[in-house]
């Protein structure tokens, strides 16, 4: 008799082992879809095909019917009327900011942190409220389809904990600021407790990288930054970063150190290290080629910088370059939800109105920038993005069967026009199964509702007095 393959088949929600006429090979997971999107360039469509999963490594990808002669499996997904392609890359987010999610809206991007953002965050943000806001995020993004995630905020041994426990895949920025924030005092031991936490996170776990995250150019000082970049390359570490983010940060770098944003940060090492630079919307040519050259991966944030008035990003331009470019949703006070879905067809159809060619970003592009090139925009293109062999199994399916997705001629064109992240049924990461049937198997929704509300309440009751 097979062993189970997870505790979640005790649930009865896997079907059981296929039955094999000869020899073949052992695997844990075989995952179908009559539509398999590997977002591999080389073979990047299938029809009637299935990923096959051992060790949390996939170590086939085919048409059903070798497949099925060639593996045996402790357990199987169908997918009749399903989509099969890799989870979604979320490249920037802070995730306890959930539960600031519609606190304050309609704000520029210096107003609403300055006056609303920085001064409830010093109130509020505890490891229980970080805690609590991050496995709210988790659950979100499990739900949508993403399964890796960049992440920036306090305390991130909580944040580090939940995506343990949730079995979401995650690059955790631990911030770093001048002033006092929530826990320190200001640089010094904001700055120590950085390097503390990526060193004693540096493989630790396999699902989670630590990385250091200085605030943006604005709120770090170029001697500081410099600081970063030193521990950064002794620890081999990866750095986020705001960069490039709106109007004001570019008048006050340029006030400052007569240069642009990208270009100070560059003249300082960032730019020779691993670096996630979110948002990246103030760029001329020349920001945009030192972009390029040195490799370094850009998150673009569309609702976000839209919702802030930011501006929009030159994705094509980068694109064109050689920029790897991500997407990100940012946190959820600001966009205000973590669905990458709504970001995929939002880079699609922004793109084409501000340039008034119907033909720039088209959905294929857009998709990538959520799968492959968001994975190689977070350094993580070898292992993630991409359902090929030696891959990690990290992958979702979507329903394409109801009424509503006829008819269907185009994969990828119907995933970024039509479909969104209430399509998602299944969401695997690391060959573990954490939804299936829309079902989040791997969070407590109830428990986590009513620590929600427990901290929502406080929060209203500190808006109204601000009033």
């Amino acid at each position: 008799m097979l062993k189970l393959f997870a505790p979640w088949l005790l649930l009865g929600v896997l079907c059981p082992p296929l039955a094999v006429a000869g020899p073949a090979s052992g695997a844990d997971l075989i995952v179908y879809g009559d539509y398999l999107l590997t977002m591999d360039p080389a073979q990047p469509e299938l029809k009637d095909a299935a990923v096959v999963v051992r060790d949390s490594v996939i170590v086939d990808v085919g048409p059903r019917e070798r497949i099925d002669r060639a593996w045996v499996a402790e357990a199987s997904i169908p997918g009749v009327g399903r989509v099969l392609m890799p989870g979604l890359v979320n490249g920037h987010t802070h995730t306890a900011m959930t539960l600031f999610r519609g606190m304050v809206d309609d704000l520029d991007l210096m107003t609403w942190l300055n006056h609303y953002v920085f001064p409830m965050e010093g109130r509020f943000v505890t490891p229980g409220f970080v805690r609590t806001g991050t496995e709210l995020a988790c659950w979100e993004m499990i739900r949508g389809g993403t399964t890796t995630f960049v992440d920036m905020y306090f305390y991130p041994d909580e944040i580090a904990a939940v995506v343990e426990r949730c079995g979401l895949r995650a690059v955790i920025g631990s911030p770093h600021i001048d002033y006092p924030s929530p826990g320190f005092n200001g640089w010094d031991d904001s700055f120590a407790a950085a390097a503390d936490f990526v060193a004693r996170w540096q493989g630790r776990h396999p699902r989670i990288t630590p990385a250091f995250a200085p605030h943006a150019p604005y709120t770090v000082s170029a001697e500081h930054l410099q600081a970063t970049v030193e521990k950064a390359t002794q620890l081999n570490a990866l750095v986020t970063m705001h960069l490039a983010e709106a109007p004001a940060e570019t008048e006050f770098v340029a006030a400052q150190y007569g240069t642009s944003p990208v270009h100070h940060v560059a003249a300082l090492g960032l730019y020779q290290l691993p670096l996630i630079a979110a948002h990246m919307v103030q760029l001329d040519t020349a920001d945009i080629a030192l972009t390029a050259e040195a490799g370094v991966g850009a998150i673009h944030n569309p609702t976000s910088n839209m919702k802030l008035g930011a501006g929009i990003s030159p994705v094509p331009a980068m694109l064109a370059a050689g920029v790897n470019v991500g997407l990100g949703t940012d946190g959820a006070a600001s966009n205000n939800d973590l669905d990458l879905w709504e970001e995929v067809r939002m880079a699609a159809l922004l793109h084409k109105v501000a340039s008034g060619d119907p033909t720039a970003m088209p959905a294929g592009q857009a998709l990538a920038m959520a799968t492959r090139l968001g994975a190689a925009a977070i350094h993580m293109g070898a292992t993630i993005g991409q359902l090929k062999t030696g891959m990690q199994a990290d992958m979702i399916q979507l329903d394409v069967g109801q009424t509503r997705h006829m008819p269907l001629y185009d994969v990828q064109s119907h995933l970024v026009y039509v479909l969104d992240s209430q399509d998602v049924q299944t969401t695997i990461v690391a060959g573990q199964v954490l939804m299936r049937d829309r079902q989040v198997l791997s969070i407590d929704e109830s428990a986590l509702r009513a620590e929600v509300t427990r901290a929502s309440a406080r929060i209203r009751k500190a808006l109204r007095e601000k009033q």
